[in-house]
């Protein structure tokens, strides 16, 4: 009997074992993706999506340092759920915009060095991403957005290797638009290409930079940057040089005074600065451009001689006849008024309702949810469609901090942005897809709108 037992004791140990490995598996992983209401418990079926995450490639002016951590605790509770199927990241992930104007954005490197840089300086946030990715088991996807719209394929990929990349066409990979898997009726894309400030503006400016399609919102986030980085007051902020329109008839220079305006209220009141608009400080070395611009380069100005508007960069872009032809370089469907594009820009309205525009009202499209970033307000709206359907609109929001020129500022930045998007099919009824607007709020997933809607 005794030589029995050690065998009887080993078979007792790989039942442990195997019990224990058993009840270990199908333990709860306590995500909070996994228990939320109305949801299948026990398959992955929910689409997570966020944007606008603004990772810089330097701490020291990127918009999102405050909010990393909590960004690299929501990506391990994605990588740890049981029930989330795909995270879809909707455009602005990378940011090779906000960069001060007299820094060189690629520091005499390539962007290949920018994007190893900017996965260095963000390093728990890639380390969590390209587990998920490395894991198999949540499908990760990448939109590009206006930020990041420079970034090749192949330098997306060097961050995180094997992401699914959703990209218009091999010609045109500045823009993207994901349908989930499953899912033909759900649009997902980070709606540039829309903004007459953020999409591809190519031709605009050949004379200086032959190929280039860096729209004029490239410029106005470099000078954004230096209102945050080295701060002003309204008061003694520089002023903006008057321009007026001397023949309102003339509807080329009426959109162009238009612009003026737009960039008269922007400079005045939101992204003010000390520096002098006909100095030199906007280094490029990127995207086709190898000059140093000033502010008033970008500005349109008063030409007496010839009673006109004229500007020395982006001049030959304010006709309808441009903006058509340029919102068709961007893939887009439907055309818009030059003039409620320019104004759309700042008045982000314009930019959610294009999901009626080029969707919804769009009798070619198919879709009935939408989902944008860009704007960085989180919402849900509905809409009707030409086939007298219910339609579903979500923006996902921003994860970047809380801007302030008080670097002492109190401010909760535990309680600020840090927005997120879930569909998934309802547990009753598997037609019915709902969609939810969350914020990460002081680590808590809190629920701030949802709708639902029968495919």
């Amino acid at each position: 009997m005794k030589k029995f037992i050690p065998l009887l004791l080993s078979l007792t140990t790989i039942f442990y074992l195997l019990s224990v490995s058993s009840c270990s598996s199908s333990k709860s992983t306590n995500s909070p993706f996994d228990s939320i209401e109305e949801s299948n418990k026990s398959t992955r079926d929910k689409i997570v999506i966020i944007s606008d995450l603004h990772l810089g490639n330097d701490l020291s002016y990127s918009e999102n340092v405050k909010h990393l951590g909590r960004l690299t605790e929501f990506l391990k509770e994605i990588r740890s759920s049981e029930t989330v199927k795909e995270l879809v990241i909707g455009g602005d992930m990378l940011d090779e915009w906000y960069i001060p104007t007299r820094t060189d954005t690629y520091g005499g490197g390539t962007q290949a060095d920018f994007v190893k840089k900017t996965v260095a300086a963000n390093k728990e946030v890639f380390d969590v991403i390209n587990g998920i990715i490395a894991d198999g088991k949540v499908k990760v996807t990448y939109v590009p957005g206006n930020h990041d719209m420079g970034f090749t394929p192949e330098n997306i990929d060097l961050a995180m290797p094997g992401i699914n990349q959703a990209r218009d066409a091999a010609n045109k990979t500045e823009v993207g638009t994901y349908h989930p898997e499953g899912y033909p009726q759900i649009a997902i894309e980070h709606s540039h290409r829309y903004d007459f400030f953020s999409s591809m503006c190519p031709n605009a400016n050949d004379a200086d930079a032959k190929g280039a399609i860096l729209p004029p919102g490239y410029f106005f986030a470099r000078i954004a940057a230096n209102s945050f980085t080295d701060p002003t007051t309204p008061e003694a902020a520089t002023k903006v040089p008057e321009a007026k329109l001397y023949d309102s008839t003339n509807v080329e220079q009426k959109t162009k005074y238009i612009y003026y305006t737009l960039w008269n209220k922007v400079l005045t009141g939101l992204i003010f600065v000390k520096d002098d608009f006909n100095e030199p400080i906007i280094t490029t070395n990127i995207g086709n451009y190898t000059k140093t611009y000033s502010i008033n380069d970008l500005l349109p100005k008063n030409d007496p001689k010839n009673k006109s508007l004229i500007m020395n960069l982006y001049n030959g872009i304010f006709t309808q006849k441009n903006w058509e032809e340029r919102l068709a370089f961007n893939n887009a469907s439907i055309m818009t008024p030059i003039d409620s594009a320019i104004i759309g820009s700042l008045a982000t309205s314009f930019i959610d309702n294009q999901s009626q525009t080029q969707y919804f009202n769009n009798k070619a499209s198919e879709q009935r949810v939408v989902v944008f970033g860009h704007t960085h307000i989180p919402m849900i709206k509905t809409f009707t469609n030409t086939k007298g359907q219910e339609c579903i609109y979500a923006n996902s929001g921003t994860w970047e901090d809380k801007k302030s020129r008080d670097k002492n500022a109190a401010i909760d930045q535990d309680a600020e942005n840090m927005d997120f998007i879930v569909i998934y099919p309802a547990a009753s009824n598997k037609n019915k897809v709902q969609v939810a607007q969350y914020q990460y709020l002081h680590g808590k997933h809190e629920l701030k709108d949802s709708k639902s809607i029968e495919l």
